[in-house]
């Protein structure tokens, strides 16, 4: 991480809305731009909060109309950082205040520019495994000392528990689920006990836009095929699933896909380490769990 600042893992644009916008407004926006934050401004363009999907998420367990102002359901005071922080010290804050993105300002114009995520961040660390001369990925299968570098699985990263809800249960007890295990999707088994599907929050948000209830079973708008890999396999190639297919999570398996043994999400390959295998060791990233 050495060297590392926010402009080299940034995205250059920041989705927001004004805080008088309704709350579909934001469901949309979070769906189109796949984000899972947006800025929130006042009549002046200033930033004064921001609204998550757990925001949104929130706003269907309570029952709240979706034309509601944002104003209603968005935290205030969001958390900035400048293009030329370091991305260590953009990493601290983001641990110390335990959330998963930060706004990215400059000072002179006082103006937001970007945004940093965790999402951007897997990035860049695996654009540099993918250029790494050790990485599985190249062709080149040995070091200029004639050894190969030893690669992590996915198995010495992932969250080895896994939060489930039966396909029969409501939406509002997924919601649940998901709000207590402060986890940003859940598996959703059938009446064997077998993976059946997937409910995230963005599932959740595209049916409290559609005005379906939240009393209705899980199975009405969970995402099939259940998305996992083995958890023998290589930490980089994982990571190059999720990037190349846009997820952040990926449930993980023990020989047989009907057997979930935990989860891996691109927070957790941020957390434990800075590289796909031992030949960056010495430089890591640690942050705290928090939800997708």
């Amino acid at each position: 991480m050495s060297g590392l600042t926010v402009l080299d893992a940034m995205r250059r644009i920041a989705a927001q809305l004004p805080k008088d916008a309704p709350i579909e407004e934001a469901a949309k926006t979070v769906i189109k731009f796949r984000v899972n934050s947006l800025l929130i401004t006042d009549e002046k363009h200033e930033p004064v909060g921001v609204v998550s999907k757990t925001n949104i998420m929130g706003g269907y367990y309570a029952g709240i109309p979706i034309e509601t102002p944002l104003e209603a359901i968005m935290m205030p005071s969001p958390l900035f950082c400048e293009p030329g922080d370091t991305l260590e010290s953009a990493l601290d804050l983001m641990r110390t205040h335990n959330v998963h993105r930060l706004f990215v300002k400059e000072s002179a114009p006082d103006q937001v520019v970007g945004v940093l995520a965790y999402y951007d961040i897997c990035g860049l660390l695996y654009r540099y495994c993918h250029k790494c001369e050790r990485n599985i990925l190249r062709t080149r299968e040995a070091d200029s000392e004639g050894f190969l570098a030893e690669p992590f699985h996915v198995y010495e990263v992932m969250t080895p528990s896994v939060f489930v809800n039966h396909e029969n249960e409501s939406l509002m007890e997924v919601m649940e689920g998901l709000e207590a295990n402060n986890v940003g999707a859940v598996l959703i088994i059938d009446e064997n006990g077998l993976p059946a599907g997937v409910v995230s929050k963005t599932d959740l948000i595209i049916a409290y836009k559609h005005g379906i209830s939240a009393e209705v079973p899980a199975k009405t708008i969970m995402s099939t095929p259940v998305r996992s890999c083995d958890e023998r396999e290589h930490l980089v190639l994982a990571i190059q699933r999720m990037i190349f297919a846009d997820v952040q999570r990926l449930f993980v398996h023990k020989e047989d896909p009907g057997k979930i043994v935990g989860v891996l999400s691109l927070s957790d390959a941020a957390r434990t380490r800075s590289g796909s295998c031992r030949a960056c060791i010495s430089s890591r990233i640690e942050v705290e769990n928090a939800p997708d």
